[in-house]
């Protein structure tokens, strides 16, 4: 049950969103930094923003699923939580009967590694539960975005395309409302009884899912509370009897207390993402939630005092040598912390929260002393954070607009499998395939064998998913804390503006912010000053930061927020 490890040392990578996402027993976390979701052409600039009354007119009916109860339910925007031991024996069922009409279904879909046979039996196995003959066209998922311009550019679209939040850049997201199926007809309203764990969908995540004004997409939901936890080395903090801090200075003081390069221990790694968090600054996951209706004025994130308080704090880690010198270099590194954070090189790592449960697997046999846990977060100054939702669906299928009534219900009976609940007999084999074949269960938990490993990836789940859940009975305590972790930070979570949209911008501003992260990385990092960044700011400004204000603010006036 161990993910795969983000590899990226300022930030998650793609691939740890996916494990994120789609895989639940890795714990579904929601919005990702360093994954930028936005442009569009001027013809889409409006998709995706219906909000209000018109919104709740194209929302499925939610009905919450009643078929497994959570030994921790969600609250505040967490997920919900399995600390239990499964059976085989004990497993569900949330799909009494094939609602597949026996059609082929044709799916493409980004996929990381080498994609099985397709006659694998994982496959088969979820056809025949299915009813429904689906074919996997995977693409390689580091050149996704690539595959996706020219197949969506083409007049042959698969009938199913699976879209990522950070591929949607460019011509995308007017391709999404002129090539795809409004599934309205099929799912709105109590329509959606039809298929109840599609039904049991959060409302937030279909909200999400309206693309040029009609529900097109089958979300992937998510927690909205951030995914980004300080995590930190507890078995050596216990030995050395540090203390958590409450406060930017308390954090500043430890990390001058665990450093000392001599005996090759260096506080944090890059602690960026962290920053903006504990400074109070507005999500840079997604370009809309950036923005902010504030006493009457649209403000970008980049323009807070907060912004620039966070960077600098950075920069001074950064400066007084507390960051192990592998950070250094930015995301541009090649080489994976793990094993130096492992070691005890670095003892806290700005992380996603999958990495909480993926770390404490991946030391487990070799190293039983391992202890990693997860930071609150806290205000600079020492009172409560002030947080800021993710977004509550980050990946999407997509219907063809030229698929019948029969390849949409079949797509539909698809969905209603893969967002099956934890607990049940169809999430153990959309999440783990054929028991003997593809895993064995150990303890209570699935394991997967290598033939599990190379076929139940990357393909089912990324139709549709459950609600968000945490599940690992092998660290149930990990479960416990990382919900109630979500938990407490959702207490202090708000929501910007365009939170629960999905908007394109004009084609015209596309690349206004391309450099921004560049310059982030080079502040911390002393290669430019707060003062050049400052100079950024103002040229953004100057070059299309003030016109693409006055679009979001239109766009608010004549739309509303999704947000309550």
């Amino acid at each position: 049950m161990t993910p795969n490890a983000a590899s990226a040392s300022s930030g998650p990578s793609r691939r740890s969103f996916l494990a994120s996402t789609a895989v639940v027993t890795a714990a579904v976390a929601g919005g990702m930094p360093l994954l930028a979701a936005c442009g569009g052409s001027d013809s889409g600039s409006r998709g995706g923003t219906t909000s209000g009354k018109d919104a709740k007119k194209l929302l499925p009916a939610y009905v919450a699923s009643n078929v497994v109860t959570p030994d921790i339910p969600a609250k505040n925007g967490s997920a919900m939580g399995f600390t239990r031991e499964l059976a085989i024996a004990d497993l569900k069922t949330s799909v009494p009967k094939k609602l597949g009409r026996g059609g082929k279904v044709t799916i493409m879909s980004p996929f990381w590694g080498s994609p099985p046979k397709g006659d694998n039996p994982y496959y088969t196995a979820m056809n025949s539960l299915i009813g429904v003959d689906v074919v996997w066209q995977n693409q390689d998922g580091n050149t996704y975005d690539q595959k996706l311009g020219a197949v969506l550019a083409s007049s042959d679209i698969p009938d199913v395309v699976v879209v990522p939040s950070w591929n949607m850049g460019g011509k995308i997201p007017s391709a999404i409302t002129g090539k795809f199926a409004d599934l309205g007809p099929y799912l709105s309203g109590d329509k959606a009884k039809e298929y109840p764990n599609l039904a049991a969908i959060p409302t937030d995540a279909w909200q999400r899912s309206i693309f040029g004004g009609q529900l097109r997409g089958l979300p992937q939901p998510g927690p909205y509370v951030t995914g980004i936890v300080p995590l930190y080395r507890k078995d050596l903090f216990d030995k050395a009897g540090y203390t958590i801090p409450k406060s930017a200075d308390e954090f500043t003081a430890l990390c001058k207390e665990i450093t000392s390069p001599k005996a090759k221990r260096w506080a944090c790694g890059d602690m960026k993402w962290t920053a903006f968090n504990i400074f109070g600054v507005m999500s840079g996951s997604e370009k809309p939630l950036g923005w902010n209706l504030v006493d009457g004025k649209m403000i970008y994130r980049i323009e807070t005092p907060e912004y620039l308080e966070a960077l600098e704090w950075t920069r001074k880690l950064f400066a007084a040598g507390y960051v192990h010198p592998d950070f250094k270099l930015g995301k541009s590194q090649a080489t994976d912390p793990s094993p130096k954070f492992a070691a005890g090189e670095f003892l806290i790592w700005n992380n996603n929260i999958v990495n909480w449960y993926g770390q404490q697997a991946a030391q487990a046999t070799q190293n039983p002393s391992f202890k990693i846990w997860g930071m609150d977060l806290f205000g600079h100054d020492g009172g409560n954070p002030t947080l800021w939702a993710e977004q509550p669906a980050g990946i999407f299928a997509f219907v063809s607009k030229k698929a019948s009534e029969s390849v949409i219900r079949d797509v539909l009976a698809v969905a209603n499998v893969t967002a099956a609940p934890y607990g049940t007999k169809e999430w153990m084999l959309t999440n783990y395939g054929v028991e003997g074949t593809h895993y064995a269960m150990k303890n209570g938990v699935p394991v997967k064998n290598d033939k599990g490993n190379n076929e139940v990836v990357n393909a089912y789940v990324m139709v549709a998913s459950p609600a968000a859940t945490i599940a690992h009975p092998d660290f149930p305590d990990i479960t416990k804390a990382s919900v109630e972790w979500q938990q407490r930070m959702g207490a202090f979570t708000k929501k910007s503006s365009f939170w629960g949209l999905t908007i394109s911008e004009p084609s015209r501003f596309t690349n206004l912010s391309n450099d921004m992260e560049q310059m982030e990385d080079d502040v911390v990092r002393g290669h430019k000053s707060i003062s050049d960044m400052q100079q950024w700011i103002s040229d953004w400004k100057s070059k299309g930061g003030d016109k693409l204000r006055d679009w979001y603010k239109k766009l608010l006036d004549e739309n509303g927020s999704a947000a309550s």
